[in-house]
């Protein structure tokens, strides 16, 4: 069945909306990347949601409820729909950016020498993890020229040794062909700064890793805002 369109709620109907829809289209199309604020980007993505009607007191009350435009694309939708005046298709709409935003920067990592490409990496897993309520580890398995053969979720929860075991690490490096990885895991409160449970268990992969020849990188930990490179804090 096809979606339904949003009820704009409290949205005000005596609004010149199509007048107004069109100077924010053409403002978006000929000012580039800063014509527009971001609750008028929202203001726009709700137009999809909400087919009449001035979508400006939704946009703000949106950027009011969660702090910013990035926030407001990683809440959770059943938090959107708290929002007076957002309705499943301005969800829809809203997490179809969102989800494009992440395909966009995969997209800049796959093809690419990983640790040619650092920052475009840093942007994806920023984007991919940075919003995440729960703890998630992936490991990057690289090849001999660095390029990703595989990004994997080990697993959500902290990363010690009952969820990440060092020897199936690298057993899986073994399996895939992998020369090199990458450990990424996110700290769903902000703070990107590593625990010394952190840095136990990366030296702990990187001495397996020696043994059988496979080289780890780098640990990142993401936070909301932040990163952090246990490589670069010579901590590894």
């Amino acid at each position: 069945m096809p979606q339904a369109e949003d009820k704009p709620g409290a949205v005000r109907k005596d609004h010149g909306g199509h007048g107004h829809r069109a100077r924010l289209r053409e403002r978006l199309l000929s000012g580039g990347a800063e014509a527009l604020a971001d609750y008028e980007v929202l203001e726009y993505l709700l137009f999809a949601g909400i087919r009449q009607g001035d979508t400006k007191p939704v946009a703000k009350a949106l950027l009011a409820r969660f702090g910013s435009l990035a926030h407001v694309l990683d809440a959770e939708p059943g938090a959107l729909l708290q929002v007076d005046g957002v309705g499943e298709a301005s969800v829809a709409a809203l997490k179809s950016v969102a989800l494009a935003a992440r395909r966009m920067a995969r997209s800049q990592v796959r093809d690419r020498p990983v640790l040619g490409s650092w920052q475009a990496l840093l942007d994806y897993l920023t984007i991919d993890m940075g919003h995440l309520t729960v703890e998630r580890v992936r490991v990057l398995y690289l090849d001999t020229r660095n390029h990703l053969i595989l990004d994997h979720h080990v697993g959500d929860g902290s990363i010690d040794e009952a969820a990440i075991h060092p020897r199936e690490v690298i057993r899986k490096a073994m399996d895939v062909g992998a020369t090199a990885l990458i450990l990424v895991h996110n700290h769903p409160s902000g703070d990107p700064s590593p625990s010394s449970a952190d840095i136990q268990i990366t030296r702990r992969i990187a001495e397996a890793g020696r043994l059988m020849g496979v080289t780890v990188h780098d640990h990142v930990i993401v936070g909301r805002n932040d990163h952090v490179s246990l490589r670069a804090k010579g901590l590894i």
